[in-house]
C-alpha cells in the first residue's frame, strides 16, 4: 500500500472519529443548553483522533437556532454561535467541560418585536434602536432607545427620547410596557454570562464569555 494511501485512509478514519465526537456532542448540547433543534458542531484541528485520545479536544464550533428564551413568549434569538476551548468530555457521555466559552446570540429585530409588542428597527445611531408604537385611533410614535447589557444577563432599553409623531398618554403606556424593564434571557448555561450588546443592521448581537463552563442536562439556568 503506498503512502498517499496510507494518508487517505488516515484522514478518512479521522474524520469518521470527528463525526461522531460532533454528533455526540450535539446532543449533549441541546440538551444542556435547551436549543429547540439540534445544534451543528464542528471540531477544529488534526488529527481529531489524537484530540480525543487525550481527552481534550483544542476548539469546537457550535451554532445553534432559537435559543435563550425569554420570559415572554415567542421566540428570542434567532441563532447563537459558540466557540469552546479546551472541551473535555467525562465518563458520562452526557457531560462536557470547556476551559473557555465565547457566544454570540443574534436576536433579531422582526423577532424582538414579536415578544415585545412594538417594532424595532436600526437606530440613527450606533447602540440604538428605533421603537415604533402604534395604536388604533392613536396614532403611532417613534422613539430611539439606547441598547446595553444589564446585571442578571438581561438586556436594558435607556434613554428613550422621541423621534417622531406625539407621545401621547395611550402610546407612553405601551412603550413603557416594552422597554421600562431589562428583558432577561434565560436558559444560559452556568458559567456564561451577559458581557455585551451590540446593534445591527438586523438585529442585536449578546455576546457571553465564560470560563470553566460545564454543560449537562441540568446545566441551563437563570443564573
Amino acid at each position: 500500500m503506498s503512502l498517499v494511501s496510507l494518508l487517505i485512509g488516515g484522514v478518512a478514519v479521522d474524520r469518521v472519529a470527528a463525526a461522531r465526537a460532533e454528533s455526540r456532542m450535539a446532543k449533549v448540547f441541546q440538551d444542556g443548553m435547551g436549543t429547540a433543534e439540534r445544534p451543528s458542531v464542528h471540531v477544529r484541528g488534526f488529527p481529531v483522533l489524537t484530540q480525543l485520545a487525550e481527552g481534550s479536544l483544542s476548539h469546537v464550533d457550535l451554532t445553534a437556532p432559537t435559543y435563550l428564551p425569554t420570559a415572554r413568549p415567542g421566540p428570542w434569538v434567532t441563532k447563537l454561535s459558540v466557540g469552546l476551548d479546551g472541551l473535555r468530555t467525562s465518563g458520562s457521555a452526557d457531560e462536557s467541560h470547556a476551559r473557555r466559552v465565547e457566544a454570540t446570540a443574534f436576536l433579531s429585530y422582526e423577532d424582538v418585536s414579536a415578544v415585545l409588542g412594538v417594532s424595532l428597527s436600526r437606530g440613527d445611531e450606533p447602540g440604538r434602536i428605533n421603537v415604533t408604537a402604534s395604536l388604533p385611533l392613536a396614532g403611532g410614535v417613534t422613539v430611539s432607545a439606547a441598547v446595553s447589557a444589564a446585571k442578571g444577563d438581561r438586556i436594558a432599553f435607556t434613554d428613550v427620547r422621541t423621534v417622531q409623531g406625539e407621545l401621547i398618554p395611550p402610546l407612553k403606556a405601551l412603550l413603557d410596557k416594552a422597554l421600562e424593564e431589562p428583558v432577561p434571557l434565560e436558559n444560559v448555561t452556568k458559567g456564561l454570562h451577559l458581557r455585551s450588546v451590540t446593534t445591527t443592521e438586523n438585529g442585536i448581537d449578546a455576546r457571553f464569555t465564560g470560563h470553566s463552563v460545564t454543560f449537562r442536562p441540568s446545566s441551563s439556568s437563570t443564573a
